[in-house]
């Protein structure tokens, strides 16, 4: 017997109905029961979706929560790329400070140079030279602990107002406009109505001026007579010898800097070298200058390498060739120390080419 009509057999039993209308109860309670199941199986998947808004683009934004509680809120978005360029967040992002317009006053330190003060106030090492003629006389060599130096707060000169000056003059003089002069507010000049009083101070930005060099003049072997005018350590006769290569050796076992280094106010550089360390010859060479010197470089020594190049060693504590002496590179010429107008034990060492000045870093090795 077929599934169908045992089903049928056993409705028929529950209603005694014969026939036609037994098929037709029996057809319908199964369809009945069919539509109920299918209901319920698209409802469970309807609820299942509305948990998870973000599983379809096309959620409603008023979903049913499983509790049949209204959701008004809005559905969530992952994040859009903005157009254009995008700006990043930087973590380090420098404070500009604010422009410093006065004048400041600084107590010279021991192991203090012109340069790293400059350094340390963010300005030029001729600026220093320039705001304290009275005290150093554009000789850095001159600098000492104790002293009170005048920091200005920009690179330029600073001028005493002199009766009868007349602001285009003045500003002429040290290579600078007017106008400069007028607007730097820390002059505190009225530019709609300037009035400069005798004795006045004022910064002139950005002006310049010569320096008054202090230094031992090149000196030639053929010449080395005039050496004489500038210390005991001068040489009177006129020599011949040895030719330098033209190649150049560091004359201390120190290769770093401790002072000065080379710019327009010092035509040098000061070498590390403790007092005593030996100091030898650059390159080949005859000595012109051995001694004591007048002009604030103590005891010092001069090569001259016959080939339009000569080399100097200063502030030695011992000099340890004769003038007239012919000196190989490398050669013994003295020991470092502190002689002369020097705070601390160096060598300073000059290069010179045809009697100009050369920065040695620009020819050692």
């Amino acid at each position: 017997m077929k599934p169908w009509h045992k089903i049928q057999l056993k409705v028929s039993s529950w209603f005694p109905l014969e026939g036609r209308n037994a098929f037709r109860l029996v057809t319908l309670i199964v369809l009945s029961l069919s539509a109920i199941l299918t209901g319920l199986w698209a409802t469970g998947l309807n609820l299942g979706s509305n948990l998870d808004p973000l599983s379809s683009p096309s959620t409603p934004i008023a979903i049913l929560n499983p509790r049949n509680e209204l959701d008004l809120s809005l559905p969530a978005y992952p994040p859009q790329e903005p157009d254009g360029l995008a700006r990043q967040a930087n973590l380090l992002t420098e404070v500009r400070q604010r422009v410093r317009l006065e004048i400041t006053s600084y107590t010279v330190q021991s192991g203090d140079t012109v340069f790293g003060i400059a350094s340390k106030f963010e300005i030029e090492p001729e600026t220093v030279l320039w705001g304290n003629y009275a005290v150093l006389e554009d000789d850095p060599h001159l600098l000492r602990p104790g002293q009170d130096l005048v920091i200005l707060p920009i690179d330029g000169t600073y001028y005493q107002w002199q009766e009868k000056d007349q602001l285009e003059s003045v500003a002429g003089s040290f290579d600078a406009e007017p106008g400069a002069i007028l607007e730097w507010p820390g002059n505190k000049i009225d530019p709609a109505n300037p009035q400069i009083e005798t004795g006045d101070w004022l910064i002139i930005p950005g002006g310049r001026r010569p320096f008054k060099q202090w230094f031992v003049p090149t000196i030639a072997r053929g010449q080395a007579g005039v050496g004489a005018a500038y210390g005991p350590g001068g040489c009177s006769g006129s020599y011949t010898g040895v030719v330098g290569s033209g190649g150049f050796i560091w004359p201390t076992a120190s290769h770093s800097i401790s002072g000065n280094d080379y710019w327009s106010g010092h035509l040098a550089i000061d070498i590390a070298a403790g007092t005593g360390a030996p100091i030898w010859a650059s390159d080949t060479g005859v000595v012109v200058f051995a001694g004591w010197s007048t002009v604030g470089y103590g005891n010092m020594v001069m090569l001259d390498h016959g080939n339009g190049w000569q080399t100097l060693y200063a502030h030695l504590n011992q000099v340890g060739v004769a003038c007239g002496q012919s000196v190989g590179q490398g050669g013994h010429i003295g020991l470092a120390g502190s002689t002369g107008n020097s705070t601390g034990a160096h060598l300073h060492f000059e290069i010179r080419y045809e009697g100009g000045f050369v920065n040695p870093w620009f020819v050692l090795p």
